[in-house]
């Protein structure tokens, strides 16, 4: 998780010569005098230590950059928060510059992939090590807009790197010192008016069975409107989409701006269709290469939540198309969108494929919403599910083990049940069925995936799997007990799946081999169960990511300090700790946090990460239920 600075790295606040220990927020910037924030931050020397060949930097209590092929370097990041409409402009000085000539290259993070136990790590230089220096600057940062702790404002986040690697002279520089300057000005935009907080967007054909859930929520005192795609086809601000999916986006930029929605609800999923697959709700892919050669894209519904961004100086609208070449969320060699990926709507999709799967859903979430979950016994208990990810003989963590139990220490209250290899308690499928039948109020997998199946490793033994599949879901028989999901694996949340994929015969080995035939996807899957599953999922679209050993040196395991370990647990911190209770908030605030913690443009597996982070559920949902 994010570490708390200890030593090293001293935060002095001047705002109009006033001094504050608090993070820059908007409830402390508008009531400042002046227009300016100053921030001194102080670091000292770099540790250095050997590892093998390499030499690996450390400063303390700071995070690090762990990407692929690049060196791993501290930094820190700096969070603020402004109203919509300000201009900001940033700039910095540093103190004394001193270097360090270094006789061994500084450490890369290791190649790897959640999709394959069997790709082996692979410590190698990448093509950064050609280049002059790393990082380029001592200080690097975003401006973002978006939701942020239930705020719809600008985000500042300001990356610090008092430690750069001079490549090619083989050495590293540093400073004692960074003076952080922030001028912003403009005015507030208008407050928004709150006509209604909850947009449904749905098949014309299915308006009628959610006329009930329409009634439900706005009993509970949520605002809603249910739309059909025909009327959002229709409105005149689809003239601008250039596709169907762009066209529900600039729909919802219109909600946004006309009634003052927060949450969006898309309901649909995948309707068959062979070489071109039909949609009952429009998708958008994006079109990001990882390097794996498994996939060149994958969905997103994050693309429907992140409506604006800053530019310019001012507040523009987000199309995932930055160069305007007409490719969404391009990042493949040097061509690459710049995006902003901070959700600006709560948003969730019932991925449902028939009008029977629909009733089903409604009907849980209805039920489990009308009574006082939370109070039941049964509700206070988490289960875990995990092995070890990676059985890496040098590797001491079970890393899905160690990122549950971390999970678990979040979340106060809970007892927690732990379905671990290391200890016996997994090792069939009958032991999921089982724990998840006594009913329970979150359930956290953390392993490998596919669209049919989640499972992970017995300790060292890469050649065991244990878990469980789709086909084994109508065992479940915790009727009225139905947890919140989050899934850590590879593509479980894939809802592009179809048994019509099958046909495909071009296509079959890798259509089989992918598990892509399937009626429904693992995430979708457990939700739309009958008198059991879950209320609703989290997980990846595409191949899910994590770190593994502790490659950083800083006694932490890598596998809880980024990718989908860090955004998994992170969940649970922000219901757990900070006591939020709203799903689609929960989630977006995780997205958020990622964003603003992580080089997301820097490096595509962390964009990646937050792009196919997906809801399939209702983000309106009160966890727990109401009293």
């Amino acid at each position: 998780m994010k570490k708390i600075i200890i030593a090293g790295i001293i935060g002095l606040f001047l705002v109009s010569g006033v001094m504050s220990a608090t993070l820059a927020g908007y409830k402390d910037i508008k009531t400042k005098t002046s227009n300016s924030i100053e921030k001194t931050f102080y670091f000292s020397e770099p540790e250095i230590s050997r590892d093998g060949k390499y030499l690996v930097v450390s400063g303390n209590g700071m995070n690090s950059f762990m990407m692929e092929g690049y060196p791993i370097l501290p930094y820190k990041t700096e969070i603020f928060k402004f109203p919509a409409g300000t201009k900001i402009n940033v700039e910095f000085s540093t103190g004394n510059i001193n270097k360090i000539k270094i006789d061994n290259k500084v450490k890369p993070y290791p190649f790897f992939t959640k999709a394959l136990t069997t790709g082996r790590i692979l410590i190698e230089e990448g093509d950064i090590y050609s280049e002059e220096r790393f990082p380029d600057n001592f200080v690097d940062y975003r401006i973002l807009a978006g939701i942020y702790n239930g705020e719809r404002c600008l985000i500042l986040s300001v990356f610090l790197h008092p430690y750069i690697y001079e490549i090619n002279e083989n050495s590293i520089i540093y400073t004692d010192k960074i003076n952080l300057r922030i001028s912003y000005d403009g005015n507030p935009l208008p407050a928004e008016t709150s006509t209604y907080d909850f947009l449904i967007i749905s098949p014309d054909a299915w308006l009628d069975e959610l006329s009930t859930f329409k009634q439900h929520k706005e009993s509970k005192g949520i605002k809603t409107i249910v739309v059909g795609l025909s009327e959002v086809y229709a409105h005149p601000s689809a003239v601008h989409g250039r596709d169907d999916a762009e066209k529900v986006k600039y729909f919802i930029k219109n909600a946004i701006e006309e009634w003052g929605i927060k949450y969006v609800m898309l309901v649909g999923g995948r309707q068959g269709g062979i070489f071109n697959e039909r949609w009952l709700m429009p998708v958008r892919y994006t079109n990001l290469d990882d390097r794996s050669g498994w996939e060149t894209g994958y969905l997103s519904d994050l693309y429907f939540a992140d409506i604006y961004k800053y530019e310019n100086g001012s507040i523009a609208f987000e199309d995932w198309d930055s160069n305007g070449n007409g490719i969404y969320a391009e990042w493949k060699g040097m061509k690459k969108d710049k995006l902003d990926l901070v959700p600006d709507v709560y948003v969730g999709r019932l991925a449902c494929r028939s009008k029977m799967e629909l009733k089903i859903v409604i009907e849980k979430i209805i039920k489990y919403e009308s009574e006082n979950q939370a109070g039941k016994e049964w509700f206070k208990k988490m289960v875990v599910v995990a092995g070890d990810t990676f059985p890496y003989e040098t590797d001491p963590y079970f890393d899905g083990e160690v990122s549950t139990e971390k999970a678990l220490e979040y979340m106060s209250g809970f007892e927690g049940l732990k379905l671990y290899t290391s200890t016996g308690t997994l090792s069939k499928a009958d032991d999921i069925i089982n724990a998840v039948s006594n009913g329970c109020g979150f359930l956290n997998f953390e392993g490998h995936g596919n669209p049919m199946s989640w499972a992970t490793h017995p300790p060292y033994d890469e050649s065991t799997w244990i878990g469980i599949d789709v086909t084994q879901f109508p065992q479940f028989s915790n009727k009225d007990m139905y947890p919140v999901c989050v899934i850590g694996g590879c593509h479980n949340s894939q809802f592009n799946v179809s048994i019509f994929n099958l046909l495909k015969i071009k296509q079959l080995y890798e259509t089989y081999y992918k598990s892509e035939w399937s009626p429904g996807c693992f995430g979708e899957w457990i939700v739309r169960k009958i008198d059991g599953g879950a209320i609703a999922s989290i997980g990846c679209t595409g191949l899910g990511y994590g770190l593994v050993g502790d490659y950083n040196k800083d006694g932490i395991p890598d596998c809880i300090q980024g990718l989908g370990g860090w955004i998994d647990i992170e969940f649970f911190r922000l219901y757990g700790q900070e006591k939020r209770s709203i799903l689609g908030e929960i989630h977006s605030q995780a997205i958020a946090n990622y964003v603003a913690n992580f080089p997301v443009m820097k490096n595509e597996i962390d964009c990646k990460t937050v792009q196919e982070w997906t809801l399939l559920g209702d983000p309106t949902l009160k966890i727990g239920g109401y009293s």
